[in-house]
């Protein structure tokens, strides 16, 4: 019977113990394109030789040389201050491919895909595309560092239950004895 109340005692303690534990970040996939900055490529389809516009809206988030790549045209760089740019597909590029447009800002990556269309390239219309942003969130949950009093509260809430689980189970213990 014993046995039976310690178990359940170290159980509780554990249950409570795993409730206080800091949840993990998950990854999905799609976390690697959110950026403290926005940016876009227009038209999003584009026949081969065309030129396509690169944007970038910094909002504070973007403050040096911004380097954007491609397979499908050269390596173009906005300088800080500036927030729009340039760049002509290749001849060559085949039609109905999918391309990978990266833009990286003080470290940070962020990528968009274009598509080549067919016919010549003053055949396409621009389409709009807003810029992509970043979430405008608060830190929340254990990423914003670790506050001392939260921590102690926990350990005391915690500590707190396995020495109630323990005196009860110590209590009942001793009147089962006599």
């Amino acid at each position: 019977m014993r046995a039976i109340r310690v178990a359940s005692a170290a159980l509780l303690g554990l249950t409570a113990l795993t409730f206080t534990a800091p949840s993990a970040f998950a990854d999905d996939g799609d976390s690697h394109n959110i950026t403290p900055f926005g940016f876009s490529v227009q038209p999003s389809t584009i026949a081969a030789g065309g030129r396509l516009s690169l944007l970038l809206k910094r909002d504070g988030g973007c403050n040096g040389t911004v380097r954007i790549s491609s397979g499908v045209f050269d390596t173009v760089t906005i300088p800080s201050g500036r927030s729009s740019a340039t760049a002509t597909v290749d001849r060559d590029a085949r039609q109905g491919a999918v391309h990978e447009v990266t833009f990286v800002c003080d470290g940070v990556s962020g990528h968009t895909d274009i598509t080549i269309g067919t016919g010549r390239s003053d055949d396409l219309t621009p389409v709009q595309v807003p810029a992509q942003q970043g979430v405008r969130a608060g830190v929340g949950g254990s990423v914003g560092g670790f506050d001392v009093q939260e921590i102690g509260l926990g350990a005391a809430l915690v500590g707190g239950s396995v020495g109630v689980a323990w005196y009860m189970s110590r209590r009942r213990g001793a009147s089962d004895d006599s």
